[in-house]
């Protein structure tokens, strides 16, 4: 019931939120400043109309409202930009002092000239109670935070076990490519070999022309066809996507496209040359885009940093991200990415090269050499 109302409240404009407030504080002014002084009630009308601008200046707005609880008896101004602050701030000693600043500014005699009726005592009690009240709108606004950062974190999982399970389906696929390139290599390349050397000895052997052009174009035919076979299962261990062999494999032309919907700050720098080969472009494709998985998956919060490059006969991509602003997700993980990657890598007889910086980072290199991509 409670998530329900909660979430029929998240539901309602902050500006509609912000004027039922201004409205209930006008009330309360209205209702609580009869006979107060002249300056008691322009104190409580400024502070009433600050309340519009508490989500930008929340700390500005809470000491404006500071002087009518000195001056009236009014309560809920200040307890609303007290309760902002609380909900906006993450440092505890900076929300005591306004908690103790809250009760020192409701406990003071207003005017000073009452303070000696009042009495050292009674001003005492005063603070007391006016500091448990100002410790109410706190708790509740870091409850309004707990809340807001748990969302935070639950969306969060579920997109990561969304991804995890793509991760996973793209495995899958992976394996069946990698077992059906095996097959297609150690049984049909064979025989298909065996077929073209059976046709070159009958095309030796035979004196009939008919039989040795006969045997010309089987053997002709069974060369062609293993070019053919090896194109497939160079594809089929290189791909390893989730995408068919009907959908256009990723290029270099794709990288910008692939750090813009990353939900990470990446900055893309470096070009390499368009006439890199297809197998090379989906190589480093592939790297950034496991690497920015990773910074989004173990290092929330962190900046990443995509560099392509051509060194000699080697071009090649670092992706190198900074040490994570908040905790990561204590998420299951295939540990299969850097795997693939390896394999990749090799299959493009290249290198890969991943570990953590001295700066509490990590760095991935993927290293291709241009002669033999």
């Amino acid at each position: 019931m409670m998530n329900r109302a909660g979430a029929l409240w998240g539901r309602v404009p902050a500006p509609v939120v912000d004027l039922v407030l201004v409205a209930v504080a006008a009330l309360d002014v209205w209702v609580n400043t009869w006979e107060e002084t002249r300056h008691g009630v322009a104190f409580a009308v400024l502070g009433c109309g600050a309340l519009v601008f508490r989500r930008r200046f929340p700390f500005a707005v809470f000491l404006l409202t500071l002087p009518i609880m000195v001056m009236t008896e009014v309560a809920v101004a200040p307890l609303v930009a007290l309760f902002t602050v609380a909900e906006r701030s993450r440092d505890r000693r900076f929300l005591a002092v306004c908690v103790a600043l809250t009760a020192i500014a409701d406990s003071i005699p207003w005017p000073p000239s009452d303070f000696s009726e009042v009495g050292q005592t009674f001003t005492l009690l005063f603070f007391v109670y006016n500091l448990a009240i100002a410790v109410a709108p706190v708790l509740f606004g870091q409850l309004v935070q707990a809340r807001r950062d748990l969302a935070r974190r639950l969306e969060e999982i579920e997109e990561a076990r969304e991804h995890e399970r793509a991760l996973h389906a793209q495995a899958v696929v992976a394996r069946e490519r990698a077992q059906l390139s095996r097959e297609m290599h150690d049984v049909v390349s064979h025989q298909v070999s065996l077929i073209a050397v059976q046709a070159g000895a009958l095309q030796v052997a035979t004196k009939d022309p008919e039989a040795r052009q006969a045997a010309r174009t089987i053997r002709s035919l069974s060369v062609a066809t293993l070019d053919e076979l090896r194109t497939m299962v160079t594809l089929l261990r290189v791909s390893g996507g989730h995408a068919t062999e009907l959908t256009p494999q990723p290029a270099l032309t794709d990288l910008r496209k692939l750090v813009e919907s990353s939900c990470t700050e990446v900055l893309l720098a470096g070009e390499l040359p368009p006439s890199l080969s297809a197998p090379a472009q989906r190589g480093l494709y592939r790297t950034v885009q496991e690497a920015l998985t990773n910074v989004r998956k173990h290092a929330p919060g962190a900046r990443a940093t995509v560099e392509l490059w051509q060194e000699d006969n080697d071009v090649g991509v670092t992706i190198t991200n900074t040490p994570p602003t908040r905790s990561s997700l204590p998420l299951p993980g295939s540990q299969q990415g850097l795997v693939g990657l390896r394999e990749r890598a090799e299959l493009l007889h290249g290198t890969l090269e991943a570990g953590p910086t001295a700066e509490g980072g990590y760095r991935l290199q993927l290293r291709i050499p241009l002669s033999k991509d």
